[in-house]
C-alpha cells in the first residue's frame, strides 16, 4: 500500500501526466478500499446461528464490539436455525466484499461450497465455536474445551450424588441427554460427561433406565428445549411410573429448561419428591435464576467475552500477516484438516460461585437476577 501511495504522489507532481494521474486516482482509491484492514475500516462477516438462544445474541454483539475497537467495519447476520439461510447469508457477506468470515455454524456440515466460495475470493474463515467439518478451507477454529465441558458437567453430578467419595453407593437413576446431530461440539460434550459418568454406569451405581445411552438416542436436534421436554415427558411415563429420576445429564441451559419443565408436571419439586440434579451449560440468564431457585444444579460458564476477543484476534493477525495465537494444533481434526485452534477454559457455577463468577466479573448485572 504505501508503495502505490508514493507511486500516486510522484504522478501527482508531474503535471505532464495529469490525465494518466486521474485514471490512476480512480484505481487507486477503488484499490485501497479493497486492501483496507484494521483501522482503515475493512469490513468483517459475522454468521452466528440464530437469535433465540440468549448466548448467540450476546456472542454477536461482543464479536461486533471487539472488531470494531480494532477500526473494522462489521456485517452481522443470524441464520435462524436454517442451514440453507445461513449459507445464503454467508455468500452474500462474499458478495459483498468482506475481508474475513467469522462463522458459527447451523450445520456443520453444509458450509462447504460456501467456504470454497471464501476460498476463491481469496477471503480467512474463522470457525466460531462450532467447528466446520470436511472441508481444507477453516482457516482457524475458535472455541472452549468443549470436552472438559462434558467432563464438568459429569463430575458434578458424581459429586452431589455422593460417588465421588468412593464406595459402593447407590443405584442411583439417571437420564442422558446431549446436543444437536449436527452440531460437532455435541460428541465433545457428551464424550467428556461418559468419560466420567461410564465407569459408575458400568459398576451400576448409575442406572439408565430408559436404556438410552447411545449419543444417537440421546441428541436435541437444534438444541431446543421443547423438544427435549417431549423427550423427558416420554421417559419419565415409561421408565418411571414407581422409580424416582436423581440426576439429568443436560449438555445446555436451553435444554434443562425444558427437562425441568417435565420433571415438575410430573410433580418433581414438592416436599415428596425433589428435583434431581440437573446440569446445563452456557449460563444463560433464565438458567443462572433457576439455580438460584434452587432448580437447575449447575451450568457450565464459558466467557463469550474473552471468546469474541479471540476471534477478533485472530481476524486482525490473519489480516496483517501475522499468524495468530493458538494453544492446540492437534485435537480438531474436521475429517479434511486439523485445524489450529485456541481453546478457553469453562468454569462450572452453581449456587455457591455464581455471584464471584458471573456477577462480580461483571458477565451478568446483579439487577438482571432480581
Amino acid at each position: 500500500m504505501r508503495n502505490r501511495r508514493a507511486a500516486l504522489a510522484a504522478l501527482a507532481t508531474a503535471a505532464s501526466l495529469a490525465l494518466t494521474l486521474t485514471a490512476c486516482g480512480q484505481s487507486g482509491e477503488g484499490g485501497s478500499e479493497e486492501d483496507k484492514g484494521g483501522s482503515d475500516g475493512a469490513t468483517i462477516g459475522i454468521a452466528m446461528p440464530t437469535k433465540s438462544s440468549e448466548r448467540w445474541i450476546a456472542d454477536g454483539a461482543n464479536v461486533v464490539k471487539e472488531l470494531e475497537a480494532k477500526g473494522y467495519k462489521t456485517k452481522l447476520v443470524y441464520g435462524e436455525d436454517d442451514p440453507d439461510q445461513q449459507v445464503s447469508q454467508i455468500e452474500n457477506l462474499i458478495t459483498q466484499g468482506v475481508k474475513a468470515l467469522i462463522i458459527a455454524a447451523i450445520d456443520n456440515k453444509s458450509m462447504n461450497n460456501v467456504v470454497q466460495q471464501a476460498k476463491d475470493a481469496d477471503i480467512p474463515v474463522i470457525s466460531y465455536d462450532r467447528l466446520i467439518l470436511g472441508t481444507e478451507n477453516v482457516d482457524y477454529y475458535a472455541s472452549f474445551d468443549n470436552e472438559k465441558v462434558g467432563e464438568l458437567q459429569g463430575t458434578y453430578i458424581l459429586e452431589k450424588l455422593g460417588l465421588k467419595d468412593g464406595g459402593e453407593k447407590g443405584p442411583f437413576n439417571i437420564e442422558l441427554f446431549a446436543g444437536s446431530n449436527d452440531d460437532n461440539n455435541t460428541r465433545y460434550f457428551f464424550n467428556g460427561a461418559m468419560k466420567v459418568l461410564q465407569p459408575y454406569i458400568d459398576k451400576k451405581q448409575l442406572v439408565v433406565r430408559s436404556g438410552q445411552t447411545a449419543l444417537n438416542q440421546v441428541t436435541t436436534l437444534r438444541w431446543d428445549g421443547g423438544t427435549a421436554q417431549k423427550r423427558m415427558d416420554d421417559i419419565l411415563t415409561s421408565a418411571y411410573k414407581r422409580e424416582r429420576v436423581d440426576a439429568v445429564l443436560s449438555p445446555y441451559d436451553g435444554i434443562s429448561i425444558g427437562i425441568l419443565s417435565a420433571l415438575k408436571s410430573d410433580d418433581y419439586g414438592s416436599k415428596s419428591k425433589p428435583l434431581p440434579v440437573v446440569t446445563g451449560q452456557d449460563a444463560e440468564l433464565a438458567s443462572v435464576k433457576s439455580i438460584i431457585a434452587g432448580e437447575q444444579s449447575m451450568s457450565v460458564f464459558k466467557d463469550l467475552r474473552e471468546l469474541a476477543k479471540v476471534s477478533a484476534n485472530m481476524v486482525d493477525g490473519l489480516l496483517n500477516d501475522k499468524k495468530p495465537e493458538v494453544n492446540d494444533t492437534k485435537t480438531y481434526d474436521n475429517g479434511a484438516k486439523v485445524v489450529p485452534a485456541y481453546l478457553l477454559e469453562p468454569v462450572a457455577v452453581d449456587k455457591e460461585n455464581y455471584q464471584k463468577e458471573l456477577v462480580d466479573s461483571g458477565y451478568i448485572k446483579a439487577s438482571d437476577l432480581k
